[in-house]
């Protein structure tokens, strides 16, 4: 006796299937890669959608809060001022961001011990509008859930093997979608919503998962190029701003990647493993008038002067080698369009720029990333962000209802995990080993999983049959 899926194929009584038996290998590696990745979608598109609320919204710095612009603006030096006097024990400021507009306030990093905190403060009076700790923030630790789990470079690689696996999951499953027995392609890009029961959570699996398919591919992409292997290794380490572009700047030890802030990423991406340069040379070009004081107020208004408008970040020096910086980029949403990315470096003692990198010198890695993060992040506009949170809807969407697939298909009170048929006599064809083989190459990680999933099953389950039983 057999069954016979809604796809129309034919299974067996004994589990194999009769007809097509590469439908079925695709559908049982299809399961399986579910079975990981399904929690950590799950868990990516509500972060990612809450995420995105706050830092185009919501942001928890006060860096939005409406401020009557009335009166004459304080000097840089005196909000810093300010700000100091509002913390106890303040020893110096760290970094001071100008305002987004003329009727909201700036921020101001102060450092007191071995804490850091944010205060919005009002340029017009001086006034302390909100402070916060540095990293303190619901964004800041969803931000760490979203990459790391909270548990460090482990949390980092079990997310980039569900990303990986995710390609796996999008091939896989494009695949059992695509229009076979007779079906058109009217029923499998419009949900049958006629449809009862398994029938009807495997209409919207598939419609969804087809429609956001190209969507997820760029947002799993996107990702990945943050991950601790294929992007730190890989993607980021061949796309990373050469340093030796700025001609005979002496370097540091230390990265750009150092200037991100606790739990928060404000670096732009191709920018994180370059080098920082060093002050106490000669290097570098002369902007400032000879014998001006090199501080926030006249690097202020260098910022101003060379074109920084709008919300900007000025970074003093972290060391008695270290450079002030003026920034401004995507990653710290200074502004709707990802092609504002600056960074100058000034030398703390001549006031000399040792570095300027725009986003025009970025390599087409780093122009791509910096447009792909502003998307997928929902900053430019109200219509990116309601895409994205449609986008995070129907990942949801799609997760669920391919639970609830396997859950009316499993046999009542089935103590194993009713997995689909093992085909047998799977075609190996040669187009297919190819693409697991480029699958495997481009992302390591998933060429791993693949491998490590593939030696448990011959030689840990083949060797404990009631385990194996009961994951089948």
């Amino acid at each position: 006796m057999s069954s016979i899926d809604t796809s129309g194929a034919e299974i067996a009584s004994n589990g194999a299937a009769r007809t097509n038996p590469l439908y079925f290998a695709a559908w049982r590696w299809h399961f399986y890669a579910g079975l990981y990745v399904v929690p950590f979608l799950m868990m990516l598109a509500i972060t990612g959608f809450f995420m995105m609320l706050f830092t185009t919204y919501l942001p928890e710095y006060g860096d939005r809060i409406a401020i009557d612009p009335s009166g004459q603006l304080m000097t840089i030096s005196e909000q810093n001022a300010a700000a100091l006097a509002a913390v106890p024990g303040a020893t110096s400021v760290a970094e001071y961001t100008a305002p987004l507009t003329a009727t909201t306030p700036a921020l101001i990093d102060v450092v007191s011990g071995e804490s850091t905190f944010v205060l919005a403060v009002n340029p017009y009076s001086g006034q302390i509008l909100r402070q916060t700790v540095d990293g303190g923030t619901w964004y800041a630790f969803l931000e760490m859930i979203h990459g790391t789990l909270l548990i460090g470079w482990i949390g980092d690689r079990l997310i980039e093997i569900a990303a990986s696996l995710g390609v796996l999951l999008l091939v896989t499953g494009l695949y059992l979608w695509w229009p076979r027995n007779g079906r058109g392609m009217s029923e499998l890009l419009v949900p049958q919503l006629s449809a009862k029961g398994r029938a009807l959570w495997k209409s919207l699996h598939q419609v969804t998962g087809f429609w956001i398919s190209i969507v997820l591919i760029f947002f799993l992409i996107s990702g990945l190029s943050w991950s601790g292997v294929w992007g730190e290794k890989f993607t980021q380490a061949w796309s990373t701003f050469p340093a030796e572009k700025w001609d005979n700047v002496p370097l540091s030890d230390e990265t750009h990647a150092s200037m991100n802030h606790d739990g928060e990423k404000s670096v732009p991406w191709t920018l994180e493993q370059t080098p920082m340069p060093e002050s106490g040379s000669f290097a570098g070009e002369s902007v400032l008038p000879e014998g001006t004081a090199v501080n926030f107020d006249t690097l202020y208004v260098l910022g101003r002067e060379i074109g920084l408008e709008g919300r900007f970040h000025l970074t003093a020096p972290a060391s008695p080698d270290g450079v002030w910086t003026l920034n401004q980029n995507s990653m710290s949403y200074d502004g709707s369009s990802p092609m504002i990315d600056r960074t100058v470096h000034v030398d703390q003692y001549t006031g000399k720029v040792l570095a300027d990198v725009r986003y025009a010198d970025y390599g087409v890695a780093g122009k791509a990333m910096a447009v792909g993060i502003a998307l997928h992040e929902g900053q430019l506009g109200l219509l990116n962000f309601a895409l994205n949170a449609a986008f995070c809807l129907s990942v949801l969407l799609v997760c669920v209802s391919g639970v609830i697939m396997w859950w009316k298909r499993r046999p009542a009170g089935a103590s194993r995990l009713a997995a689909p048929p093992v085909p047998q006599n799977v075609p190996l064809a040669r187009g297919v080993v190819l693409i697991a083989v480029l699958l495997s190459m481009l992302f390591p990680m998933l060429g791993l999983t693949l491998l490590a999933v593939l030696a448990i099953d011959l030689a840990l389950l083949s060797a404990m049959p009631g385990v194996k039983r009961a994951v089948t």
